[in-house]
């Protein structure tokens, strides 16, 4: 896969920043640490961040899935012209993008929000802005489906599918570790 290393733009709302989407980097895992502190992100996500050695070798996987193209991972910043240009605000965020692979008809996107910017609509901005760019990049090359996967007890999650298009296909039954509880399977189609 050849490098593609985009940087995602949001644009603000009335009630809410620009968003940056744009590769995490090893700068990022102390502010990181500190978003994983939170209960209900670790509830919601099977990453094992507890500390900044741990959030450091999680930046690094996610670095190697855009080595391998496997992973394409993003952090949501919030965006900030300041006269001079654009400067990062803190990570509000993270969306990725899972097996988009040349000849692939189907990917899965996934995305947390850290609990400062909950309520902000920060996970459907940040959402479609990577539905979007994932069907502009990859469409040509057969992507047609985009799947997302959450359990079934977390209707938040459930909202921002559905805001977003993606539409509740199923029901996903649980299969432990890595999936502990039922979950519900929503899909969007690229428009054509």
């Amino acid at each position: 896969m050849d490098k593609i290393v985009p940087r995602l733009e949001a644009a603000a709302t009335p009630t809410a920043p620009a968003l940056l989407l744009r590769p995490w980097r090893p700068a990022d895992s102390d502010e990181l640490a500190e978003v994983y502190r939170d209960a209900a992100l670790r509830r919601w996500t099977s990453a094992a961040v507890h500390d900044g050695a741990s959030a450091a070798r999680w930046v690094r996987d996610q670095q190697r899935g855009w080595e391998t193209g496997s992973r394409l991972a993003f952090a949501v910043v919030e965006s900030r012209a300041d006269g001079e240009g654009e400067e990062e605000g803190r990570i509000l965020g993270h969306v990725v993008l899972k097996g988009a692979v040349p000849g692939a008809a189907s990917a899965e996107v996934g995305y947390w929000t850290a609990a400062h910017a909950r309520g902000r609509d920060v996970a459907p901005r940040a959402l479609r802005t990577l539905t979007d760019w994932a069907f502009a990049t990859f469409g040509g090359g057969g992507l047609a489906r985009l799947e997302l996967l959450h359990q079934v007890d977390n209707p938040a999650s459930c909202r921002v599918a559905q805001k977003c298009g993606y539409e509740l296909t199923g029901i996903l039954a649980a299969d432990p570790p890595a999936h502990p509880a039922d979950g519900h399977l929503h899909a969007r189609g690229r428009a054509l």
